[in-house]
């Protein structure tokens, strides 16, 4: 057999190495539904302050909000495939009624790497949050947006508009992201937490 035969075999047995600890990422044994709600719960209050420190002005547009939802996100990509996986809790700013939620992330094209990212959900209509909540999203590999910076953002600095009156925020380990790397991400319910 060939050297690069030999090096195809070991190049995709990293790669299900890498997918499979996206998919068994650290919680995933937790020994109790109120245990990973409420890991979950202090992962959102957690990625809340890091983001009011990094964009203080993310408190006014969350306090104003009809709800929000954060989520944590792991990923890996190895030659042409990677995906990804992450945990998030969606919430209601009137009634304080909490939805817990999973993402799935798929990735095409050429790249090796290992991400972890945050993500802070804004809506400011209840509609879009329910739809949000009960219909699921998808971020397709074509959505393309950038954040507002400095005064052009107001309130909204430093996040992205995905439609009119829902912003992203995206939080890597170098703070806030000025482009989204999330695309081909689904949201969805978590069927075993709610």
């Amino acid at each position: 057999m060939t050297a690069s035969w030999h090096s195809m075999v070991s190049i995709r047995s990293v790669a299900i190495a890498l997918l499979l600890s996206v998919a068994l990422a650290p919680g995933a044994f937790a020994a109790s539904t109120a245990e990973k709600k409420a890991d979950v719960d202090k992962m959102a209050q957690d990625t809340l302050q890091r983001l009011y420190a990094v964009q203080p002005a993310a408190k006014k547009a969350i306090k104003n909000a009809a709800g929000y939802a954060v989520f944590s996100a792991f990923g890996a990509k190895i030659m042409i495939a990677g995906g990804g996986s992450g945990s998030g809790v969606a919430a209601y700013k009137g009634s304080g009624q909490k939805v817990y939620m999973k993402m799935a992330e798929v990735q095409a094209g050429l790249g090796f790497g290992v991400k972890k990212f945050r993500l802070v959900w804004v809506f400011e209509k209840k509609a879009d949050l329910d739809s949000f909540v009960n219909s699921g999203w998808e971020l397709g590999a074509q959505t393309s947006v950038a954040a507002k910076v400095g005064s052009q953002g107001g309130a909204f600095a430093g996040a992205m508009s995905i439609k009119p009156g829902v912003w992203l925020y995206q939080l890597t380990d170098d703070g806030l992201a000025l482009e989204l790397t999330a695309k081909g991400t689904k949201y969805y319910k978590d069927t075993e937490l709610n």
